[in-house]
């Protein structure tokens, strides 16, 4: 298998140009938040001769292929296995404590949309499973099976902004009644049934619900709200961070937390800013950049690309940070 051609990374030239800054010096380290196949990483252990570069994954098969295709670069490239959630966690078992550059390339990779066995297209029949890591317990099916009416109709409208939510969930509920749904053909006909004919013209009926499925089976949303406010705190001082998301909800989320620790948070009318309270970042894009049409016509996965990034500069008092860890540990428990 040529691995340098399975995968082709989305907006490259444009992460590597705002990232290096912060990268380009001896003993720099860069998360790659979402490996995935490598492709970004590949990239920049090659640009970056000095880089180290932490690769994380939840998903054991994208981790195996990784390792494979980073293999010629010995040392410098480490791996672990975990959501990327758990990134202060994955830099200290490897002995770092911060990172000077971190990329989130968010959204279901390509190798998972390409096998078909994985579940996660609605034009290929395959097992109900659409986990990430198929360690994991819950799977597509279990959902259908097992979810109330109401809860199937929220995570359609919460997470695949589904219009015809409630009628997908009771048109489900009714069927599991007689026969469970457990391949992804079955889903799409049911779904194609319920969907009056001026909608579907619109575009194809199953893909929300197959998002929003793939969404609550990996608590993807959940972890990238825990994410975002890890990653800033991990980020060496002077250190960027680049983020791609594919779908407003993941944006949504980038956006807002990127914003929060871009803007002070001294009450207002204090004749000086307070330390803690200080911008932790400084944006380094107006609003979200888009692929060029160039890469949108050669790599049609860069079309509904999101671009947002950020530099760290400043750090929080150890205080502050021991308030947002905690925090973050009760978001973590409560999930």
């Amino acid at each position: 298998m040529d691995l340098s051609k399975i995968h082709t990374p989305v907006m490259l030239e444009r992460t590597i140009e705002l990232l290096s800054p912060a990268i380009g010096a001896p003993g720099a380290v860069l998360v790659d938040a979402t490996l995935g196949m490598g492709g970004h990483a590949e990239a920049f252990l090659s640009r970056f001769p000095e880089l180290t570069l932490v690769g994380l994954d939840r998903d054991p098969e994208a981790l195996a292929i990784a390792s494979e295709r980073l293999a010629p670069f010995g040392d410098r490239a480490k791996f672990v296995h975990c959501v990327y959630d758990e990134i202060l966690d994955a830099l200290q078992s490897l002995g770092y404590n911060e990172a000077q550059g971190i990329l989130f390339d968010l959204g279901v990779s390509s190798m998972q949309l390409d096998r078909a066995e994985r579940g996660f297209a609605y034009s290929k029949d395959a097992p109900l499973d659409m986990r990430m890591d198929g360690t994991a317990e819950l799977t597509a099916e279990e959902i259908l099976a097992e979810y109330s009416e109401a809860d199937l109709r929220r995570i359609f409208w919460e997470y695949g902004e589904e219009r015809l939510a409630s009628r997908f969930a009771k048109r489900i509920v009714e069927r599991r009644a007689e026969n469970r749904l457990v391949r992804s053909a079955q889903l799409v006909d049911l779904i194609s049934k319920a969907t009056p004919a001026a909608l579907a013209r619109q575009g194809h009926p199953a893909k929300r619900v197959f998002q929003a499925l793939r969404i609550e089976v990996n608590q993807e949303l959940v972890a990238l709200e825990r994410a975002m406010p890890a990653a800033i705190d991990a980020l060496a001082l002077g250190g960027r961070m680049v983020v791609l998301s594919y779908q407003s909800l993941e944006d949504r989320i980038v956006k807002r937390a990127l914003h929060a620790a871009s803007s002070s948070s001294t009450p207002q009318g204090l004749p000086v800013e307070l330390a803690d309270h200080q911008a932790q970042l400084k944006l380094l894009v107006r609003g979200a950049e888009l692929a060029d049409d160039a890469e949108k016509t050669s790599n049609p996965r860069a079309t509904p690309v999101r671009l947002r990034a950020a530099e760290r500069v400043a750090k929080a008092a150890p205080q502050a940070l021991a308030e947002r860890a905690a925090k973050s540990e009760r978001a973590r428990r409560s999930a």
